[in-house]
C-alpha cells in the first residue's frame, strides 16, 4: 500500500507497510500513481505529453528498482504477528493514579466534570495509593521499568500523598528490582518552588496545562467564579520549563471550535519560550458549542499546514520547538506491537480511582460497564481485559486500508466507544486530523533531510 500527497512543495510517497518515505520529482510522483495498474509502455505513452520519454523510462526503472528492494508497494506482514501477540500473558506496566477527584478550575470542556468523573469528589489516601503500587509490581511480570502518572482532577490538591507515594515507590524499587518512572499532570494553580524542586528530582516528565493565548485560555480554563487562570500560571510554567532545561516536560493545550486558528496558540506558546508543546483537538459531543465539527476540517487542515511550514522556517533559523503531534520517528519508532495495538489501555495500562477501582483508562472512569476490579482483588472482569487485548488495527475495518494505521495504532479506544458505541470503531474527526498531522510530520522530516 502506498500513500501519495503534496505538502509545502514536496512530493511525498509513503510505502505504508515498510514505512519507507520517498521524496520524488513530479514525473516520478505520477509514475508511482500509475505503476500498479499500467505497464511501462502505457505509463510512458500517457505521461510523454508532459515529460521527455527518455526521462520517464529512466524514472520508471528507478521505481521498479525500489519495488525490488522492498521499499515500495510492499506487502503487509504484520497481521499474523498481532494474532500471536494477543496470546501472550498480560502484564501491567503503567498506572494512571487519580490522586484527586477534585479540581480548583472549572474547565468548560473537562471530560472529568471538574474532577468528579461522574461520581463524587475525593482525594486518594496513601493506603490506596500504596496498594496500587503493590498491584502494579505484582502484575508487572518480568518487566522492570514501570510508569505511574499522578493525575486528576488536580493532583497538587493532594500533594502530600503524592510525595508519600513516590517515597514508597522508591523503597519498593530496591526490594523488587523495579524502576518507577513517575509523571505529573497539573494546571499549575498550586505550583510553587518546593513542588518544582521535588518534581525536578523525582518526576520523569511533567505535563503543564495551558491552552495558548490569554483570551483562549481564560475562556475555557477559568476558576469556578469565572476569573481566568492565564496570568497566574504562565510565569510559573516558564520558570518550571527553564528549571528542567526545556526538556522532560510539555505544555499541553486543547483547541476547540472557538479557536479554529489554533496554530496561533501553538506559536504563542513557542514565543513564550516553551520548546515542548502539545495542543490537541477537543473531543466532545456535537451538542456542545465548543465541539469540533466536520465542516471545521478544511480550516483545521490549513492550520496544521501553516504550523508545519512555520516550524520548518523556525528550525532553519535556530528557533525551533517540538510539537507533540508532529514528532515522528521514521527510522525506529515504537515497537511493532505498539504500532498495531496502541497505548495498551485495559491491558498494560490501567486507571485507578481514589478508592482503588480499576478502569481501562482515565476516559472510562465512572462508567460502571468498564469497572475491571480493584487494587486489592486485581482484575476480576477479565472479559473486559480480553476485549481490549483484541483491540488493534486489524480488528477495525476503518484501519485496514488506512495509510496512517501504523502511526496512530488505531486511534483512541475511548473516543471510539463514546462516539460509536464500541472500542473497535473509530472517531471520524479524530481520524481525519490524525492523518493530516502525520502528513505534516513527514513533510517536516523531508525538509530537515534536505
Amino acid at each position: 500500500m502506498v500513500h501519495q500527497y503534496k505538502n509545502n512543495g514536496y512530493n511525498i510517497v509513503l510505502d505504508v507497510n515498510s514505512g519507507s518515505v520517498h521524496v520524488v520529482d513530479d514525473a516520478t510522483y505520477e509514475i508511482i500513481a500509475l505503476y500498479e495498474e499500467h505497464s511501462k509502455e502505457e505509463i510512458v505513452d500517457r505521461l510523454s505529453v508532459c515529460y521527455p520519454a527518455d526521462e520517464l523510462a529512466e524514472a520508471y526503472d528507478e521505481v521498479a528498482q525500489l519495488v525490488r528492494d522492498g521499499v515500495l508497494f510492499t506487502e503487509d506482514e504484520y497481521e499474523d504477528y498481532i494474532m500471536d501477540f494477543k496470546k501472550r500473558p498480560t502484564v501491567v506496566k503503567a498506572l494512571c493514579l487519580h490522586i484527586a477527584h477534585d479540581c480548583n478550575l472549572a474547565c468548560r470542556y473537562c471530560f472529568a466534570e471538574e474532577g468528579e468523573y461522574h461520581g463524587r469528589r475525593e482525594l486518594m489516601s496513601a493506603e490506596v495509593g500504596k496498594r496500587a503500587l503493590d498491584f502494579l509490581i505484582a502484575n508487572s511480570g518480568h518487566r522492570r521499568n514501570l510508569e505511574v502518572d499522578f493525575f486528576g482532577g488536580e493532583p497538587l490538591m493532594n500533594w502530600e500523598v503524592v510525595k508519600e507515594l513516590v517515597a514508597y515507590g522508591r523503597e519498593q524499587e530496591k526490594i523488587h528490582d523495579k524502576n518507577f518512572r513517575f509523571t505529573l499532570t497539573t494546571n499549575g494553580v498550586l505550583l510553587n518552588d518546593e513542588i518544582m524542586e521535588f518534581a525536578n528530582r523525582e518526576m520523569a516528565n511533567v505535563v503543564l496545562s495551558i491552552d495558548g493565548r490569554k483570551a483562549v485560555h481564560d475562556h475555557m480554563r477559568p476558576f469556578r467564579k469565572g476569573q481566568g487562570s492565564y496570568d497566574l500560571i504562565v510565569p510559573k510554567f516558564q520558570k518550571f520549563a527553564e528549571s528542567r532545561h526545556q526538556e522532560k516536560y510539555y505544555v499541553r493545550g486543547t483547541y476547540t471550535h472557538y479557536n479554529l486558528d489554533f496554530s496561533e496558540d501553538v506559536l504563542h506558546l513557542a514565543d513564550l519560550g516553551f520548546q515542548q508543546i502539545s495542543v490537541e483537538p477537543v473531543v466532545a459531543e456535537d451538542s456542545e458549542a465548543y465541539a469540533l465539527r466536520e465542516e471545521d476540517l478544511p480550516q483545521l487542515f490549513e492550520e496544521y499546514d501553516k504550523l508545519a511550514a512555520e516550524m520548518v522556517r523556525r528550525n532553519a533559523e535556530g528557533r525551533g520547538f517540538n510539537f507533540f503531534h508532529f514528532m515522528i520517528d521514521l527510522e525506529g519508532g515504537p515497537c511493532v506491537a505498539k504500532r498495531l495495538s496502541g497505548c495498551g489501555s485495559g491491558t498494560e495500562y490501567l486507571a485507578v480511582t481514589p478508592w482503588g477501582d480499576l478502569y481501562p483508562c482515565h476516559q472510562f472512569v465512572g462508567n460502571e460497564d468498564f469497572l475491571m476490579g480493584n487494587v486489592w482483588d486485581g482484575v476480576t472482569r477479565t472479559d473486559i481485559r480480553d476485549e481490549f487485548k483484541c483491540c488493534n488495527v486489524y480488528a477495525k475495518e476503518k484501519c485496514r486500508n488506512c495509510f496512517a494505521r501504523f502511526y496512530c495504532s488505531g486511534g483512541c479506544a475511548a473516543n471510539s466507544y463514546h462516539f460509536k458505541g464500541n472500542i473497535n470503531d473509530a472517531y471520524d474527526i479524530g481520524c481525519e486530523l490524525q492523518k493530516k498531522r502525520i502528513e505534516c510530520a513527514i513533510m517536516i522530516k523531508a525538509a530537515e533531510a534536505e
